[in-house]
């Protein structure tokens, strides 16, 4: 394949669906490498919304949703296989082939990745790491690199759920990029050379979501305490809920509001009724990131006592507004806060210690609360702003290339 001047390499990025106004990650990725002379396009299994977005937006065909779109898509996808990616298909089929793939998969496989093979890319840079599994050998067939990431979920809970999901995707000569040191080690016992691995760290928008002379911890009757998550299983809200009920048990008073939407939102609000703590507890949905920073400017003390977690743009967006951040040793979490200089690190699922923990932050003196503050916003804006990011993504791409 014949490469393309300096600032022309084109990165074709595969995610589920469109990111939101609100998935600020891979909007502030693609036009920080839009900012660098990199071309991006962006595959898509399907488009709930129409939303604006910064790049050439592909879709792939659907062949569930009726019988004539069924067919009308079939129909069109043999004529691509056929007439206008013909070598590519060949290559495809060959490649899945030589891995032993059963011959109906393969033949799948050439309907399903005709909306890859119909464009000239570099690299086909898969956003989750499950998003990769029967797609090994489709960036070969175009004659591009091939990059995947790894976000915690899709690393530590896929192969959980789908037995053997990589075993075939960690033989191939793929380009891996992770958000922590623990989830590179990860991918090293599983055999993956540690040369392939690249730790790029989430960051965010340091002039956004600012430490103001407001946000410095203020001695208040009630305490303020917020947590930004999805209302999944894996981000520990009922340990974190547990918790709470020991601090109303001792007489402390709070209020604690959880930004996020989610299918476990009957459990928790029941959870919390059960707790007795629905006086205290405040689930007010998915918001803006403009709504998000004011949340952060009212409340002092953050907690993300996940069970799983690969790294929280949250946790980073809290330190960086000035508040005072209890996690958990899920994962990348203690890579994100350094236990006590820029907050604490309780062992997950202890329900009791993350409570002492609060009560002991609380009672800290208010010198040593600005300290942690101070020194939690100062690392923030040195090591992850997006400046930071732009940079690592760029040399991930050219270096590699």
């Amino acid at each position: 394949m014949q490469k393309k001047p300096l600032n022309k390499l084109k990165i074709g990025l595969v995610l589920n669906l469109v990111p939101g106004y609100s998935e600020t990650f891979f909007r502030n990725k693609i036009k920080g490498l839009q900012s660098q002379g990199f071309e991006v396009l962006l595959f898509v299994k399907r488009v709930d919304v129409t939303i604006d977005f910064p790049c050439k937006v592909i879709v792939a065909p659907e062949f569930g949703l009726s019988l004539l779109k069924a067919v009308s898509n079939g129909v069109a996808t043999i004529f691509k296989i056929l007439f206008l990616t013909p070598k590519r298909s060949l290559r495809l089929y060959r490649f899945d082939k030589i891995d032993n793939i059963p011959l109906k998969r393969r033949l799948k496989n050439l309907i399903l990745n005709q909306f890859f093979l119909s464009y000239n890319l570099d690299w086909l840079h898969f956003g989750f790491g499950i998003l990769a599994y029967r797609h090994e050998n489709v960036a070969k067939a175009i004659g591009a690199k091939m990059a995947v990431s790894f976000r915690g979920y899709d690393l530590y809970l896929s192969p959980l759920k789908h037995i053997g999901c990589y075993d075939l995707l960690f033989k191939k000569d793929v380009k891996y990029h992770v958000l922590s040191k623990g989830m590179k080690q990860t991918l090293i016992d599983y055999c993956v050379p540690a040369n392939s691995i690249h730790v790029i760290t989430p960051a965010i928008n340091t002039g956004f979501f600012k430490l103001q002379n407001s946000s410095v911890y203020k001695e208040d009757t009630v305490i303020n305490i917020l947590t930004i998550a999805r209302l999944h299983w894996k981000k520990g809200l009922e340990y974190t809920l547990e918790a709470l009920k020991i601090l109303k048990q001792k007489g402390i008073s709070f209020k604690y509001t959880i930004i996020g939407d989610g299918d476990q939102y009957e459990r928790l609000i029941f959870a919390t009724h059960q707790l007795g703590l629905s006086e205290h507890v405040n689930f007010i949905g998915k918001l803006s990131p403009t709504e998000v920073r004011q949340q952060l400017e009212l409340s002092a003390i953050y907690l993300q006592y996940s069970i799983q977690e690969g790294f929280c743009n949250a946790v980073l967006e809290a330190q960086s507004m000035g508040l005072l951040c209890i996690v958990s040793n899920a994962e990348g979490l203690d890579e994100n806060i350094l236990d006590n200089i820029t907050g604490w690190v309780v062992p997950k699922r202890k329900s009791e210690l993350l409570a002492e923990k609060i009560i002991e932050v609380i009672q800290l003196k208010p010198i040593e609360k600005q300290r942690i503050i101070l020194k939690a916003s100062e690392r923030v804006n040195q090591d992850f702003n997006l400046k930071i990011q732009n940079k690592a993504f760029n040399d991930f791409y050219r270096n590699l290339s």
